[in-house]
């Protein structure tokens, strides 16, 4: 079904646009919503009279784009993650993570707009992220992971560490215990016995 948008669908289009949808969702949702008119010389006709406040509210959004934009690229988020000491973080950063570091700074993005390489970051080090904004215009923010071992993590191995230590030793007393009764057994098996004389032999 043709459909002209009477104001601005995620996903769909903004105000103005003619997209084609399943007659289902346009009758179910769109119409009763006021968000779409049907498609007809009528309608053309009515958003051709609105052509000069359409083009408006695109200029407004292209303004505030590269607004956005420059605030953006002038950011340098720094995100503190537990992790390991090899640099591999206990979790992961994901759009929805730098999503919630920029609002903290007064910055609103759709985490949908945010696109992660590799859809999550999973180690510390220093990250390139691209923000999909108003049309065709992208920004680049400077993602910084830095990377810190949590206390009970840190306390846990501390401890762990001696009782390692301990369970190697005794495991190599108990090796160097064995491989000794192992020699034992080998020598009495390896030393010559002395041969009882034949009964009837000659002594002198």
């Amino acid at each position: 079904m043709k459909v002209i948008l009477n104001n601005d669908v995620p996903d769909l289009g903004e105000l103005g646009d003619v997209k084609d949808v399943a007659a289902g969702y346009a009758r179910n949702f769109l119409l009763p919503r006021g968000l779409v008119f049907p498609y007809s010389p009528a309608t053309v006709a009515m958003f051709e009279k609105r052509k000069s406040e359409i083009e408006a509210r695109k200029a407004e959004k292209r303004a505030s784009s590269a607004d956005l934009r420059a605030k953006l690229e002038a950011e340098e988020l720094v995100l503190d993650m537990p992790a390991g000491q090899n640099g591999k973080l206990f979790g992961a950063v994901s759009n929805a993570t730098i999503a919630d570091e920029l609002l903290k700074k007064g910055i609103h993005v759709d985490r949908k707009k945010i696109d992660v390489p590799g859809r999550v970051l999973k180690s510390t080090g220093t990250y390139k992220v691209v923000v999909h904004l108003y049309e065709k215009e992208d920004a680049t923010v400077r993602i910084v992971i830095k990377g810190h071992v949590e206390k009970s993590r840190q306390s846990s191995a501390t401890h762990e560490q001696p009782r390692r230590h301990r369970a190697e030793e005794h495991a190599a007393a108990q090796t160097a215990a064995d491989s000794d009764a192992s020699a034992t057994v080998a020598t009495v098996a390896d030393t010559p016995q002395e041969t009882a004389p034949e009964a009837g032999s000659d002594q002198e």
